[in-house]
């Protein structure tokens, strides 16, 4: 597979120097676009492909105004600029993009556009001129402020600890010291930090939900959930069988989860253990220190891309080139991590907070993999088929984790270090599900009951948790902290619904690297032709060419735990 890496954008319908900020000065396109007479099928296509760079480059600018927020959530001029795009921007490009669908659904000649090409982008067209509704734009507006708001109160969260300023990233690094005092004295102060904007963050997700609740009630839905799966364009589950999913996780995922908790007890030699106790490692050693600071997880990584796949390595070291890495947890930057696709120079950004721990490393590797499908997919020549569903998406960066796992000497010299940090990523790959089953479990109640209180949903949270945990973590005197252990989530405030995707993908991601283990030739030439797909064809379709199953059933849960836990068993002494 040939693929330039080179920034080369070249615009056909659009000036090189047309300012994305501006309606005034992009709406002109907009109308070129609705007014154009089409009356052949080679027109049809040009006016595809024109509206495809439009909106590619309007994604891209738009794209570029959330990662300077993000990166330094106190930037008071690039806080500007989003607000004045969510006020004069987005609002006229939401009607314009209505009435451009309903122009190609209008028009005849669709039927004559090649099926195969074309089938996902008329599906798709088709279901947002359904959900569309012009009353929703200004709540639309509204609602990209408000949740913007989360980042602006956590972004401003830090701690002080023997007289430094930290983050709660940077603090909670020392979660995983040997010395239980020290653990509970930091847990402490995190959460009472946390605490003090607990607050602020159920009366911004009170907000939300109202805001969203109503613009589901205006697109004729009886909920937000159930609007959101449509919007999310959720055509191959339904959440009848999300809640199957969820059935199985607490049948099958939760009592591997219990085991590993018990002997966490047992190898601390503790009678009880206490939620400060849940991050050291219990082999008794100090933490994992994969790296010394950002620019060796840069370069380690690159060789460690490069070793998987040449191809892979030269996409991070392309994006370390032109600056599209920002790696480091520092004051002021939100929390989190995300790859940023952008759809013009096809060239994706990186965030993270790193704090030199193997968590880092790991979401390195994650990110990663999302860069990779990014840059996979420039060939495509449909902006709209650039945009991969979440359930494959998560699967490239969940499946690229488990492939770097061969070249982590690169990061642990000590094959001491090397085996603990390969269990810990092993037996973290069970985390994720009870974790999704109740982010996810709680986004359904809260939008099946908009009306409920805060007192509702904290309880709702606390009977979730208790579900879906063994109670051998003791949360005495501390259950007001467990209440809100949830407003760490930040998919809750900022993409609702965006969360049951990684389970699905993390047993896709075990699929794979199971094909892996048997043959790493076929199952890399098999993830790069899915990753190639971008969005031209369903889940099942994408899945089939990585030579897997779409399949979250039971049965399918069990066998690819037991291949989990037998590859675990293997790096026991």
């Amino acid at each position: 597979m040939n693929m330039n890496l080179q920034l080369d954008i070249q615009r056909q319908f659009l000036p090189e120097d047309l300012d994305m900020s501006s309606w005034e000065a992009i709406k002109p396109f907009y109308d070129d676009l609705l007014n154009r007479e089409i009356v052949n099928v080679d027109e049809f296509e040009k006016w595809i492909s024109d509206r495809s760079e439009l909106t590619a480059a309007e994604t891209e600018a738009h794209r570029w105004l959330y990662i300077k927020t993000s990166v330094d959530t106190t930037d008071e001029d690039a806080e500007q600029k989003m607000k004045y795009y969510y006020e004069n921007v987005n609002p006229h490009i939401a009607h314009y993009e209505n009435e451009l669908n309903v122009k190609f659904a209008s028009n005849p000649l669709k039927d004559q556009l090649d099926k195969e090409k074309y089938f996902i982008y008329k599906r798709n067209i088709k279901n947002q001129i359904e959900i569309f509704s012009e009353d929703n734009i200004p709540i639309g507006k509204k609602l990209s402020m408000k949740k913007n708001e989360y980042e602006s109160i956590t972004g401003k969260m830090s701690v002080v600890i023997d007289g430094k300023e930290l983050t709660l990233q940077q603090a909670s690094v020392l979660l995983k010291r040997q010395d239980r005092e020290l653990r509970e004295k930091i847990w402490l102060t995190i959460w009472k930090r946390r605490s003090e904007d607990a607050d602020a963050l159920d009366d911004l997700l009170s907000e939300l939900i109202d805001l969203r609740h109503q613009i589901a009630k205006n697109s004729g839905f009886d909920n937000f959930r159930d609007y959101k799966f449509r919007e999310k364009e959720r055509f191959d589950y339904s959440k009848e069988e999300c809640f199957q999913f969820y059935r199985s996780i607490k049948e099958v995922i939760c009592p591997i989860i219990n085991e590993f908790t018990l002997e966490r007890r047992d190898k601390l030699d503790l009678h009880q253990l206490r939620p400060w106790d849940l991050d050291v490692d219990i082999s008794g050693e100090p933490p994992l220190k994969p790296f010394e600071n950002v620019n060796d997880l840069i370069d380690t990584s690159i060789e460690c891309f490069n070793r998987i796949d040449p191809y892979f390595g030269d996409c991070i070291k392309k994006m370390k080139s032109l600056k599209r890495l920002d790696l480091e947890s520092r004051i002021g930057k939100a929390p989190g991590g995300y790859n940023m696709p952008l759809p013009e120079s096809n060239i994706p950004f990186i965030f993270m907070n790193a704090a030199g721990t193997h968590r880092d490393l790991v979401t390195m590797m994650h990110e990663g993999g999302h860069a990779v499908h990014a840059f996979m997919t420039k060939p495509i020549e449909l902006t709209e088929c650039k945009h991969t569903p979440s359930e494959v998406a998560e699967v490239a960066s969940m499946a690229m984790e488990l492939f770097s796992m061969d070249h982590w000497d690169l990061f642990y010299k000590d094959e001491k270090d090397l085996k603990r940090a390969k269990k810990e990523q092993l037996k973290g790959l069970f985390s994720i599900f009870p974790g999704v089953a109740m982010v996810d479990g709680i986004q359904h109640w809260m939008y099946e009951n908009p009306q409920h209180s805060k007192e509702d949903r904290r309880d709702k949270w606390v009977a979730l948790n208790r579900n879906f945990t063994s109670g051998i973590v003791d949360y005495s005197e501390f259950e007001h902290i467990r209440e809100i252990s949830w407003h760490r989530v930040l998919h809750i405030f900022k993409v609702p619904f965006y969360f049951v995707e990684y389970a699905i993908a993390q047993l896709a991601a075990i699929a794979l690297w199971k094909q892996y283990k048997e043959d790493k030739n076929t199952a890399l030439t098999n993830y790069k032709n899915a990753l190639a797909l971008g969005y031209t064809k369903t889940i099942p379709e994408i899945y089939k060419t990585a030579g897997i199953k779409f399949d979250f059933s039971e049965a399918y849960v069990k066998e690819l735990a037991e291949f989990v836990m037998s590859e675990i068993d293997k790096l026991e002494d």
